[in-house]
C-alpha cells in the first residue's frame, strides 16, 4: 500500500459485525498482512470501539473484541498535545463528532486516507482521502 490507512471505528465495528461494507475490510487487512504492514488506529477511536461494543453487547464481549481487534495488522496510535490541538480544530471547523476528529487528524497528519463508511466524514471529503466501505 502506498498511502498509510487510518481505520475508523465505523470500518472496524462494520467487520466485528459483519454489516455493509465488512468484507472491503477484511480484504484490506489480508493485504496489509500479506505485505507485512500495519494499519493505523487512533487510541480515541480504539476506545470509542470499545464502548460501542459494551453498550450493546456487554462487557465481556467488548474485551473479547479487543483481544481480537489487537491480533490485526493495526498499530494503536496514541494521542498527543498536538494531535489533540489538531482534532479540536478540526471539531470546531467541521460538522464531525469528536472521536472522529482525531481519526482525521491522524489521517491528516501521517498524510493517509482513513476507511469508513461514516457519513459524516462527508464534511471532510476535502480535507482527507477517503475509502468508503
Amino acid at each position: 500500500m502506498n498511502k498509510p490507512i487510518v481505520f475508523d471505528s465505523f470500518a472496524l465495528l462494520s467487520l466485528f459485525h459483519k454489516e455493509r461494507g465488512w468484507k472491503k475490510v477484511k480484504n484490506v487487512l489480508k493485504e496489509l498482512e500479506s505485505q507485512a504492514e500495519k494499519g493505523l488506529l487512533c487510541r480515541i477511536n480504539w476506545g470509542e470501539f470499545y464502548y460501542i461494543i459494551r453498550r450493546h453487547l456487554g462487557k465481556t464481549k467488548a474485551e473479547e473484541s479487543i483481544v481480537l481487534l489487537e491480533q490485526l495488522p493495526i498499530e494503536i496510535v496514541s494521542v498527543d498535545d498536538e494531535l489533540v490541538k489538531e482534532a479540536a480544530e478540526i471539531k470546531s471547523e467541521y460538522s464531525v463528532a469528536y472521536a472522529d476528529a482525531f481519526c482525521i487528524a491522524l489521517t491528516k497528519r501521517v498524510s493517509g486516507y482513513v476507511l469508513t463508511g461514516d457519513p459524516e466524514f462527508r464534511s471532510v471529503k476535502d480535507l482527507i482521502d477517503i475509502e468508503w466501505l
